[in-house]
């Protein structure tokens, strides 16, 4: 079986397989179990091979999703697995530019904001507003 992580030396390879429609995630031989868990967190489905040795293990995006789906939610995958210190690799008939960008801007603005915090404003206030002092 082509493991295509293995063969780029990268830790997710995101691509279409050939002769089909299915989009999957390869990671290489003996991945941690965390990168694992993560694909499945952001909605891959794992699917696992016994070799004799390490299993072969590689992710998919749910079938049941039309193809546009399928496509956006492997690419809002990514700017998460990026910031999981993964090096990744995504085929472009795989890739959607505006989801991509959403995705980061959603990390962006979690990131940002501490928890419990409210969001901010639709549009800011017409005068600074006072200083607040914390309690």
């Amino acid at each position: 079986m082509a493991n295509l992580a293995d063969e780029y030396g990268t830790d997710v390879e995101i691509y279409i397989k050939a002769l089909t429609t299915t989009t999957h995630a390869d990671t290489p031989t003996g991945a941690p179990a965390q990168l694992h868990d993560l694909l499945e967190q952001l909605g891959l489905e794992r699917h696992e091979y016994p070799t004799g040795g390490p299993p072969y293990i590689w992710h998919t995006v749910p079938e049941h999703l039309d193809a546009d789906e399928q496509k956006r939610l492997a690419t809002r995958a990514i700017p998460a697995l990026l910031v999981a210190s993964c090096e990744v690799d995504c085929t472009p008939d795989v890739f959607d530019e505006a989801t991509y960008r959403q995705a980061v801007h959603d990390i962006r603005t979690r990131a940002a904001r501490p928890a419990g915090q409210h969001p901010a404003p639709a549009r800011p206030p017409s005068r600074p507003a006072p200083a607040r002092r914390a309690p």
